[in-house]
């Protein structure tokens, strides 16, 4: 699994010009699926995202999570799917997404990935894209942070 997270002040997702996913301050995560990703690796990833101390403190420095901002609430997470994460450019000019997990098996996964979020953010706002649509994301980079993981 691949994730590009990117620390936002907002971003949202449109379809046809229709917004179907917003949040303000948070996380948006672009998530890429491979056909070998399991429960155990979505959890890893879940766990890792947020988790991880990328809001700043008082003083500046990188030490809250998504629970910690804004102060006393909690920040959204904006999850998309982005097959395009597999694409292998090494050869050619075509991309080949070959490693990248087909819809029977991507689909479930990102559902599930999803729903871990849901359930282990502590309260916070959990919104997504349309798994498979072609979609407009719009995002507001704040520091810019952006972190590549991948499991």
């Amino acid at each position: 699994m691949r994730v590009v997270l990117q620390r936002v002040s907002r971003a949202a997702v449109r379809i046809d010009g229709k917004t179907v996913g917003a949040i303000g301050v948070g996380l948006l995560l672009l998530a890429g699926f491979h056909r070998s990703d399991t429960e155990d690796t979505l959890g890893w990833m879940a766990d890792k995202v947020l988790g991880l101390r990328v809001f700043s403190d008082p003083e500046g420095k990188m030490n809250l999570a998504l629970a910690d901002v804004p102060p006393g609430g909690g920040g959204g997470v904006l999850v998309v799917s982005q097959f395009t994460l597999y694409g292998d450019v090494q050869k050619g000019r075509r991309p080949s997404f070959i490693d990248a997990a087909p819809p029977e098996i991507a689909i479930p996964l990102y559902e599930r990935f999803v729903a871990l979020l849901r359930e282990r953010s502590g309260g916070a706002r959990v919104e997504t894209g349309e798994f498979g649509a072609m979609m407009d994301v719009e995002l507001v980079n704040a520091g810019p942070v952006t972190l590549i993981l991948e499991r």
